[in-house]
């Protein structure tokens, strides 16, 4: 789409949406926001995609939120017991919660939506295997039995990806994507407004209860909603972007391109700030079902290649000071972080060496499948840097440009590379993963049930389950000390660096969430 046309598009939108100005916040006004992809997906147990979390963070709510001190407080839950050294747990849902639909939010609601939830999420999963029963012995208690004791029960039903669905929806099969967005949160998803490639539609739901105590913070307490309507339009190109912000065609750019900080902080009235302190965490993903990289000494000679500095200069040159190089299996400086074997990320690299131990290590000359976003700056960054790398020790690349939704949609695929698969896909991991190793995607190693690369690792599995049981954090950190050192033997992704990605928005957007993009507590004033 030429520029010209997409800020028509987004002008005509604003003006058929607008009331006049009055010069306070006026929840009959829309906001116009720039999302960093188009949604792909509507199910946030089917894809981990960002994207899809922003969605369901405005669509769904949780039985417990995450504050932004990333301490767990109650959301949909009113009240919490345990009993039985901590075996048994009751929930009892607050008053006033219904779906979309007009339906009552029920417990055997929640309990289905559990049980979807952990068959596919890491901190789901870990928490299953210790539950003995999860039951809905009345219309408002959930209540789990436990083989033993899991403290960290709230926070695994904090995840955003728990997002509270009707029973009919949360049947869905795990491995399949629900076929309408029916939740209980502050929005309501406009299917029928939807542009697929360039436009998504929320409109406040009215019959939103919010929680009557707590303190507004990041996903936690309560949710009040100053607009009646926010409007994603989907810009692919950066510098339509920048200008549409320019010249206030756009109130909010979620993820402004790095190269062109320099000249956002120029724009009169515009605030340019890091609100979403996890970070975005380079990776290169590899399948591991099938050849080169099942084999974990090929794995280990382009993880050993890569550069992270090299990357990372591609992707946020402009603004050296938001990112990292050194980066393990968590943020630098967190409690988790450890600098075991970290110097194999650095440079300078003897290319003729690797390509001698990549042939040695197996590797045939066969082609492989890479997947990569242009539809995504610092993803595309990312990929050429990393691709040109693997062609240099002597892989044989077969690069593949595409949008993000298409690698969303087919690196879920299990197909050999050569029917349709993949070999490597390139993404950001960020969230609470990159802190804690509860919700991590990436590391965990249970082969069918593992995300996208479907590795198989007993040693990190060993070491994940041991860090829940562990008794405080120094040992939980040994822990992690231990998980990083295993991953360099057997890595399931190679690391990229990581950077803080900065979010764009005019001076009249009042009381902008932290964390993730939120639309509730939200004011516009103009």
């Amino acid at each position: 789409m030429k520029r010209r046309s997409v800020l028509k598009s987004a002008a005509a939108i604003s003006a058929s949406l607008a009331a006049p100005r009055v010069g306070r916040a006026d929840a009959a006004k829309p906001v116009m926001f720039v999302p960093h992809a188009d949604l792909a997906s509507i199910d946030p147990v089917w894809t981990t995609a960002d994207i899809t979390r922003n969605y369901s963070l405005a669509v769904f709510d949780t039985l417990y939120g995450y504050d932004a001190q990333f301490q767990v407080q109650p959301q949909m839950v009113e009240g919490q017991k345990t009993e039985d050294d901590g075996k048994t747990w009751e929930l009892t849902l607050r008053d006033g919660l219904a779906f979309h639909d007009g339906q009552k939010v029920l417990a055997r609601d929640c309990v289905a939506t559990i049980k979807r939830f952990c068959v596919r999420n890491p901190f789901g999963q870990a928490l299953m295997k210790r539950v003995a029963e999860v039951t809905a012995p009345s219309d408002t208690v959930i209540r789990f039995r436990l083989k033993q004791p899991f403290p960290l029960l709230p926070n695994a039903l904090a995840e955003v990806y728990c997002a509270i669905m009707p029973q009919r929806l949360a049947e869905t099969d795990p491995m399949k994507q629900i076929p309408e967005a029916i939740g209980s949160g502050p929005f309501k998803f406009l299917a029928d407004q939807r542009i697929p490639g360039s436009r998504v539609v929320f409109a406040k739901n009215q019959a939103y209860v919010p929680r009557k105590s707590g303190t507004a913070s990041f996903n936690a307490g309560p949710k009040i909603v100053h607009v009646d309507r926010v409007v994603w339009n989907f810009i692919p190109d950066p510098a339509t972007a920048s200008a549409a912000l320019q010249q206030g065609e756009v109130d909010w750019w979620e993820n402004p391109s790095l190269d062109l900080i320099p000249q956002i902080q120029t724009y009169k009235d515009v605030t340019l700030v890091v609100k979403d302190r996890t970070g975005e965490m380079g990776c290169l993903r590899f399948n591991q079902l099938f050849p080169p990289f099942d084999n974990p000494a090929i794995r280990r000679v382009v993880v050993e290649a890569i550069d992270q500095k090299e990357v990372m200069e591609a992707v946020a040159g402009a603004a050296p000071s938001l990112y990292k190089t050194d980066v393990g299996l968590f943020v630098p400086g967190t409690p988790m972080a450890s600098s075991n074997g970290v110097e194999v990320t650095r440079g300078p690299k003897d290319y003729a060496k690797l390509k001698q131990d990549l042939a040695a290590a197996g590797y045939h000359g066969e082609k492989i499948v890479v997947l990569a976003a242009t539809t995504i700056p610092t993803i595309w960054a990312e990929a050429q840097v990393a691709a040109d790398t693997l062609t240099k020790i002597g892989f044989n690349v077969d690069l593949q440009s595409m949008e993000w939704g298409s690698v969303v949609q087919r690196r879920a695929s299990r197909e050999p590379p050569a029917k349709g698969g993949w070999n490597i896909f390139f993404t950001w991991l960020g969230g609470f993963g990159n802190i804690s190793p509860a919700p991590n995607i990436a590391i965990r190693g249970n082969g069918a049930a593992a995300w996208f690369g479907w590795p198989t690792n007993d040693k990190i599995e060993t070491l994940y389950s041991q860090w829940f049981d562990a008794p405080d954090p120094a040992a939980q950190q040994k822990i992690c000390e231990a998980m990083q050192a295993a991953f360099w033997q057997d890595p399931t992704y190679a690391p990229l660096g990581m950077y803080d990605q900065p979010t764009a928005f005019h001076k009249y957007m009042q009381d902008v969430p932290e964390g993730w993009p939120q639309f509730y507590g939200l004011k516009k004033a103009i």
